[in-house]
């Protein structure tokens, strides 16, 4: 509601004394002759919206520049008004169409109304700017960004706390007037001249605001209506209306809360309050932040819409990228944040900072599922930056999740509809040395319910803020162009009437989905812990001497740089005694000190958190593991079947660490990482054949050390074949593999003490036989139920030779008795 016009005389001149013994204006232009006003015609000041602050800052300042003054009453023909001045925009709830908020003033429509009837007649319309505080780029205060002018129009709350914040950033400036009676004479009638003039006046507002404080990118401000009026939506409410026999109008205003209920709020304000914050947090929280490869989007950013697409390990990257992205210059993206995070306050911030919101499921609900997509559709054509996730959720286990397709099934589908521009997948790595949500990771790999996100919980975290949390490595990817992806998977795709459920399209989807998430485990950073829980999670303790360990990092090390695994991949080149004393400060680690030397252990309740950071990192050193494998259990192994062995074990370990080699790529690459343990004495290689070094020497016990990095993963192929073995073609869902998989896993695991928290958890199992399935290996019948033929065996043998003979043993025998 506005503020009267009518205010008397004397709280009039109280409130502007009052307002102006605490703001100092700027005003422009500083000689207000530079306006060429005709003191013959009468002079009507437009502002863009009713604030009784600013009604008070023209009043003060029409008399102290000398202009006519905007509390003079107006004389314009036959038209009278108590003021000087109307506004452009009217008072409207926010949940209302924007349209009404542009209804005309009725002065306004008055003038225009005897303008027309009285040829002599002619008004100076004066546009006057009034901002305060102007572009939050340039605040050093969190508060003062808060509450600095956005396109958003403020409430009385705000708007006080902008006059209290920024009373002495003022900036009031007067533009040339507008003849009135130019716009009349152009002989459109009287409907026609009124849009022309306010739209007018508009696009001026516009102009002058963003130039001052950047452009409006606030979707749920400017594109809910037109999200509402596509034709998609307008079907959906039809079909809505006709089954459930709603009334059309009840419809549609579901369809308005849902539309409300998804879009961000794009703020420049929010954007640069939440840099200082985040500046200030990082820099408690962390020891710095790395970021590699941010020329790969500073060469695409021009001329090209980016999806960013980072791995999901914790919370704090999404804040991260961002905040890495602004500092850079380029506009933050707008991120797909779950509905689960729409929660008080923190809601907010996050939708003013970029969020869009979404359910976890569209299911069921067909007008929700239109209304996204063509949100997200209208974001993508028009070039906006967007960013989520291709898991879905965070990472429990530290492991690059399963792609879920779903949002970028709808990427592809908007791409399709409008290819003008072209659209760029940037994949991202992050990579920590400590999780702020460590301790609740794992209690959920543990069996544990996952919590639901809360005000409290993130309140409780805030009091973690002192501690220290290492460094942070931000890697950009290699980019990928969904128009060349297209052209490479279904040449001619462009000239195509693709249709609602082209199968085409699902594939390529899902091709893409693999390579971007090969793309983001390409781009890995190693860093000390990783290198730290590689090392000491494979031993039988995770206890290791402190000459063992260095060498082992060592051996990391050589196989990182001498055979990288990817063009974008960041080795760590930290000395050894660094990469450990890094651990010790973290308390990833502890030392026992003894008299013949000392030696570095895992501390019982970090075991399964540094089992996370190995896991990041664990498609890197893959290969150079199975060969340790191999050769560390077959101690003189015939290269033919070696060779063999290889190629079927990375097929299996394909999906799961989707690693980046194909078939053909393999040998070359095999024969560097052999170079390379041959040289630090890890293989020895005699004619045809591969030997490991004598079982007394160090060498030997490193070998084995490098091995156990990948047994773990192998075990839990070599249970799963065992179990279709047991069972037999055409007798188990995949469903019920995946959980025999996952509770003879844990029998195995307390048998042999795996301290691993993630070795039985089922969505791996999960991920083994999707792999299975994908390698052709096994299919599905009508029923949902796994074939196979004599050739699942060949996989189980290679995997059964790469296990010690007691652990085999017992899983055979776990299948054999398994009677669920």
């Amino acid at each position: 509601m506005g503020f009267p016009l009518d205010i008397p005389g004397l709280i009039d001149s109280l409130a502007r004394k009052l307002l102006y013994a605490w703001v100092r204006p700027q005003v422009f232009p500083p000689d207000v002759a530079e306006l060429g006003l005709d003191p013959a015609k009468p002079v009507c000041y437009v502002m863009q919206d009713r604030r009784y602050s600013n009604i008070l800052v023209l009043l003060e300042q029409t008399e102290r520049a000398g202009l006519p003054p905007a509390r003079a009453p107006l004389k314009a023909g036959t038209v009278t008004a108590k003021r000087s001045f109307f506004f452009l925009t009217r008072a409207q709830a926010f949940t209302a169409p924007a349209r009404y908020r542009y209804g005309h003033s009725p002065l306004l429509i008055r003038l225009v109304k005897t303008s027309m009837a009285d040829a002599g007649m002619d008004v100076q319309l004066v546009p006057v700017n009034i901002l305060w505080g102007r572009s939050p780029r340039v605040q050093d205060s969190i508060l003062k960004a808060l509450f600095a002018e956005t396109w958003r129009p403020p409430g009385h709350l705000r708007q006080l706390m902008a006059v209290l914040l920024h009373g002495r950033g003022l900036l009031v400036r007067f533009n040339a007037p507008l003849s009135l009676r130019e716009f009349v004479d152009e002989g459109l009638d009287e409907e026609r001249t009124l849009r022309k003039l306010s739209r007018t006046l508009r696009v001026h507002f516009r102009r002058q605001r963003q130039a001052a404080i950047g452009p409006d990118i606030s979707h749920r401000h400017t594109q809910v209506e037109a999200v509402l009026a596509t034709p998609a939506v307008r079907t959906a409410i039809a079909a809505e209306a006709a089954e459930s026999t709603a009334p059309t109008a009840d419809v549609e205003a579901r369809a308005r809360k849902l539309a409300l209920e998804i879009p961000s709020d794009f703020s420049y304000g929010v954007i640069r309050a939440l840099e200082l914050f985040l500046n200030w947090l990082w820099n408690h929280l962390y020891d710095g932040i790395a970021v590699h490869n941010f020329e790969v989007v500073s060469h695409i950013a021009p001329g090209n819409g980016i999806v960013y697409l980072p791995c999901h390990r914790s919370h704090v990257d999404y804040l991260l990228l961002s905040f890495i992205i602004f500092q850079r210059g380029l506009t933050p993206p707008h991120i797909a944040a779950g509905a689960n995070l729409n929660m008080p306050l923190i809601g907010p911030v996050l939708r003013r900072g970029g969020a869009f919101f979404l359910r976890r499921s569209f299911k069921g609900d067909p007008l929700y599922a239109a209304i996204f997509h063509e949100y997200l559709h209208l974001m993508l054509s028009r070039g906006f930056s967007v960013e989520y996730f291709l898991e879905g959720g965070r990472s429990r286990s530290g492991r690059m999740l399963a792609p879920r397709t779903g949002i970028l099934g709808m990427t592809v589908r908007s791409f399709l509809r409008d290819h003008g521009r072209p659209l760029v997948f940037v994949p991202v790595y992050v990579g920590y040395e400590k999780l702020l949500e460590g301790r609740s990771f794992v209690a959920e790999l543990e069996g544990k319910p996952k919590r639901r996100e809360s005000l409290w919980r993130v309140l409780a975290m805030a009091g973690r803020i002192r501690r220290e949390f290492g460094r942070v490595h931000v890697n950009f990817g290699r980019p990928l162009a969904l128009g060349e992806f297209l052209d490479g998977f279904k040449p001619g795709w462009a000239e195509e009437d693709v249709g609602a459920g082209a199968a085409w399209v699902r594939q390529a989807t899902d091709a893409a989905a693999d390579e971007l998430t090969r793309r983001i485990n390409e781009a890995a950073v190693v860093n000390p812990i990783n290198l730290i829980a590689l090392a000491l999670l494979a031993t039988p303790k995770h206890c290791i001497d402190e000459c063992t360990l260095q060498r082992m990092i060592g051996h990391y090390q050589a196989l990182q740089t001498q055979v990288p695994y990817g063009p974008m991949a960041v080795p760590c080149l930290e000395d050894a005694a660094d990469i450990v004393a890094t651990a010790e400060r973290l308390d990833a680690v502890e030392r026992v000190g003894h008299a013949l030397g000392d030696l570095f252990r895992v501390p019982p309740a970090q075991a399964a958190l540094l089992a996370y950071f190995r896991n990041n990192v664990l498609h890197l050193f893959a290969l150079p593991a199975v060969i340790a494998c191999l050769v560390g259990h077959n101690p003189c192994i015939d290269r033919r079947r070696f060779d063999d062995a290889i190629v079927d074990i990375c097929l299996l370990l394909h999906a799961e660490l989707f690693l980046r080699w194909p078939p053909e790529d393999l040998p070359a690459v095999v024969e560097a990482a052999l170079a390379v343990m041959s040289e630090r004495g890890l293989v020895r290689q005699q004619g045809e054949q591969l030997r490991a070094p004598e079982v007394n020497s160090p060498e030997f016990a490193e070998l084995r050390l490098l091995g156990e990095t990948i047994r773990p993963t192998l075990q839990r192929h070599f249970l799963t074949l065992a179990l279709l073995q047991r069972y037999g073609s055409g007798r188990l869902t995949r469903k019920a593999l995946e959980e025999k998989g996952h509770l003879l896993a844990q029998r195995l695991a307390m048998l042999y003490e795996v301290n691993q928290a993630e070795f039985s958890e089922q969505s791996l199992f999960a991920g083994v036989v999707g792999n299975l399935l994908a390698a052709g290996l096994l299919s599905e019948d009508a029923q949902g139920r796994l074939l196979f033929d004599r050739g699942i065996s060949v996989p189980a043998e290679r995997t059964e030779f790469l296990l010690p003979a007691e652990v085999r043993q017992t899983a055979r025998r776990l299948a054999a008795n398994e009677e669920g």
